[in-house]
């Protein structure tokens, strides 16, 4: 019997009607629509490879034990993969308007927990496939691994069989009681024995444990920063969803103009700290519009981090942890800005703050689960004026890829969003271009707030291209 870890509990336990769990995507691939049965038999092929598409969650009345993972007896493919056109005239603005009513919707959690959109009416000899997958069931990094079993690397898809399943029977109830006795006599001891190995790997020497405790000074000290706490407040259940796109070489011409500038003394710059000063112009320019920008005021994002390693992919589960960083929205000037991002993540990645929240799940998991899902829902519904956003970057391939012979041409992802937290960032890669996917509360933001914030994403961008160029013809 398979149960979940702490970090997927605690994602199952917030969820509520008015917030849903899950994260998605919106996949535009360029030829003609194929037929669902085509779609439908593909589907059926690869889900072997993915086990926990199957499967249902199954808990105990009061959260007695932690969740598990059971094959879902009576599973059918066609109520997960699902048939849709988008309203004519098929522009940007409908396929925004169908997604979001879609994200907004629950997963039905008597169900394996995801959903396939077969997409038409886009127009221009293009279809897509938006799909949703409960954050319980994998992270970011996990979930587009998960999503590639579906891709080939050639325009010439595989033909493979579809082979035979018979699901597991549940286990009886006595197995169910019995597993989870020991499951909750073992499951400390477990989590006890685990916490020194993480820390061994997360701070291997007395050194960098002095620096993590020094990092916590630092943290401390950038919690006390102004927030825009505006940006907070109770959230409705519907949702607005937006994306705006950016070139991978621009962000590669400002990385070698940073590096080229005899001024810059801050070291290099990380394609992230880029995409995070443009995120940040955003947020200055949606402030601004909103007549809330203040001196010193910052907006304050939380920042997934993958504990994966490059090569790992199973087993399927959260394996992510996170970090605060203050987006510099008061500083008027790009490149100053990229400076204050560039020292803050830098001092974060040096005394690996990201372990301290690692740690922390760690030391959650010796909480009874019924525990834990109390202490997860009060965490999700209390207010909090310290976190506004959260931003999320996950690296796509660079390479193109197909769906039953037809290229993948662009991706656009989406984050959820929580009680008190209104909006989220999601940011993709994928060939020479980086999506940035805007999820927001319906009530809270108009497509006017929404404009501003994406226009604003861009305009960091070229802001700072340009600061670059003047740099360039300073020097020559």
């Amino acid at each position: 019997m398979e149960r979940m870890n702490t970090l997927d509990a605690g994602f199952y336990f917030v969820e509520h009607p008015g917030v849903p769990m899950h994260i998605g995507s919106l996949a535009v691939f360029e030829g003609p629509v194929p037929a669902y049965a085509e779609l439908f038999d593909l589907f059926a092929a690869k889900i072997p490879r993915v086990p926990r598409y199957r499967q249902v969650v199954r808990t105990m009345p009061l959260q007695l034990f932690r969740p598990f993972w059971a094959d879902d007896e009576e599973f059918e493919l066609s109520y997960h993969l699902r048939h849709a056109a988008v309203p004519p005239p098929g522009g940007p603005a409908q396929v925004r308007e169908m997604a979001s009513r879609v994200f907004a919707q629950r997963l039905d959690r008597d169900r394996p927990l995801w959903e396939a959109w077969l997409l038409e009416g886009i127009g221009r000899d293009r279809w897509a496939i938006l799909s949703k997958v409960h954050h319980s069931m994998v992270d970011g990094v996990g979930g587009s691994d998960l999503l590639a079993e579906l891709f080939d690397l050639t325009p010439e898809p595989d033909s493979e069989p579809v082979p035979p399943w018979t699901p597991r029977p549940g286990p009886s109830p006595a197995d169910v009681l019995l597993s989870g006795v020991l499951d909750t006599l073992t499951w400390p001891a477990r989590q006890l024995a685990e916490l020194p190995d993480v820390l061994a790997r997360r701070l291997p020497t007395m050194e960098e444990i002095i620096d993590f405790g020094h990092g916590l000074t630092g943290s401390a000290r950038r919690l006390t920063e102004p927030s825009a706490s505006s940006l907070n407040g109770p959230i409705s259940s519907h949702r607005r969803w937006t994306w705006t796109m950016a070139k991978l070489n621009d962000v590669r011409r400002i990385r070698r103009g940073v590096a080229d500038d005899p001024d810059w003394s801050d070291g290099p710059v990380t394609v992230n700290d880029v995409v995070l000063e443009a995120i940040s112009s955003g947020f200055r320019d949606l402030l601004a519009s909103r007549q809330e920008l203040t001196d010193d005021l910052v907006v304050r994002s939380l920042v997934p981090v993958s504990l994966r390693c490059a090569d790992e992919t199973h087993p399927v589960s959260n394996r992510i942890s996170a970090i605060l960083v203050n987006l510099p929205v008061a500083e008027p000037d790009p490149m100053r800005r990229l400076a204050l991002l560039r020292a803050q993540m830098e001092d974060l990645k040096r005394t690996r703050q990201a372990a301290g929240a690692e740690l922390l799940t760690g030391l959650l998991g010796f909480a009874a689960p019924s525990l834990l899902a109390l202490g997860s829902r009060a965490a999700f519904r209390l207010p909090q004026p310290l976190v506004q956003t959260v931003t999320t970057n996950v690296p796509g391939p660079r390479f193109p890829l197909y769906v039953l012979g037809r290229k993948l041409i662009e991706l656009y992802p989406y984050v959820p969003i929580g009680n008190n937290l209104r909006i989220g960032v999601a940011i993709f890669s994928y060939l020479e271009r980086f999506t940035f996917g805007v999820t927001a509360d319906y009530r809270a933001y108009s497509d006017a707030d929404l404009d501003v914030l994406t226009t604003g994403i861009s305009r960091g961008m070229a802001d700072l291209k340009a600061a670059v160029k003047r740099q360039r013809r300073k020097e020559s």
